[in-house]
């Protein structure tokens, strides 16, 4: 099978996947261990049989709704690729909205910062690559969730980061001049729970109460023990719960309440200050 004939084999995954051709394209670059461009240079290469057989692979796994992350075992964010795994959501570009804020933050320079419910690392670790004078506290509930992000807090050797185990702030103590979460933030009646790559993530690390709300709440409200004055709150949550997030926080007391919107113009991350202590 030459290269040319396997990049035309995401006509497989047409109707089943909204990136078919892309998919197949990132498959094949992880198993040669090329870049994209490999593949228009080379059209008429061989592919070894091995290869071959294990694309194929990879795309029946792909046609049976399995997200790409999981067939390659990894996900790019921001500059660098994360080890992900079903114990995790996929990390996705819209999170990115929320370390582009921090960073533009005034924040002290040895700044001390808590990302709660971590999964695979990657706020923590973004920050961390950006700002390795800053200390960073990342914990999650998932014994696993934490061993994943030490192994990609390991393999980019950013050694600001601590990893704990446990719910929310109960692994944490001291104060912090940031405080950043990705919390589960879906209703759990939400039908989109049924399409696409959502299918085959955690449901604890997606969806919430009080209509995706519960965890945002317990955030918001707790934070407040953690800040220190002036420290900021910053959390992604629902494209429609912008308006509610910023309730709640005006409502606890935070200060200078905003929402951003992400890459597709949604209400996407709300951040607050908290001036009192």
């Amino acid at each position: 099978m030459q290269i040319q004939q396997a990049l035309a084999l995401y006509s497989q995954l047409e109707g089943k996947s909204e990136s078919a051709a892309l998919d197949v394209e990132l498959m094949l670059c992880s198993l040669l261990g090329k870049p994209r461009s490999y593949f228009f240079t080379w059209p008429e290469k061989e592919l070894p049989q091995t290869i071959a057989a294990q694309l194929e692979v990879m795309i029946q796994r792909r046609s049976n709704g399995e997200p790409v992350a999981h067939i390659l075992g990894t996900r790019g964010f921001w500059e660098f690729d994360l080890e992900v795994s079903p114990y995790t959501l996929i990390p996705r570009p819209d999170t990115e909205v929320l370390v582009e804020q921090v960073l533009a933050l005034d924040l002290p320079s040895s700044a001390r910062v808590a990302d709660l419910g971590t999964g695979t690392g990657a706020i923590a670790l973004a920050l961390a690559w950006e700002r390795p004078e800053w200390e960073i506290v990342a914990s999650d509930y998932v014994a696993e969730a934490v061993a994943l992000a030490k192994r990609n807090r390991d393999k980019l050797k950013l050694h600001n980061v601590s990893l704990l185990q446990g719910s929310w702030f109960e692994p944490h103590s001291g104060r912090y001049d940031l405080i950043v979460s990705n919390p589960p933030y879906i209703d759990p009646n939400d039908p989109h729970l049924l399409q696409g790559d959502v299918r085959f993530e955690p449901l604890s690390a997606l969806i919430a109460d009080k209509k995706g709300m519960a965890d945002i709440e317990l955030i918001g409200d707790q934070a407040r023990d953690f800040l220190c004055e002036g420290g900021f709150l910053l959390f992604e949550h629902g494209y429609d719960q912008g308006e509610n997030c910023r309730a709640l926080l005006n409502g606890l007391g935070y200060e200078k309440v905003e929402t951003l919107r992400d890459y597709g113009n949604n209400e996407r991350v709300t951040l607050g200050q908290w001036i009192k202590c």
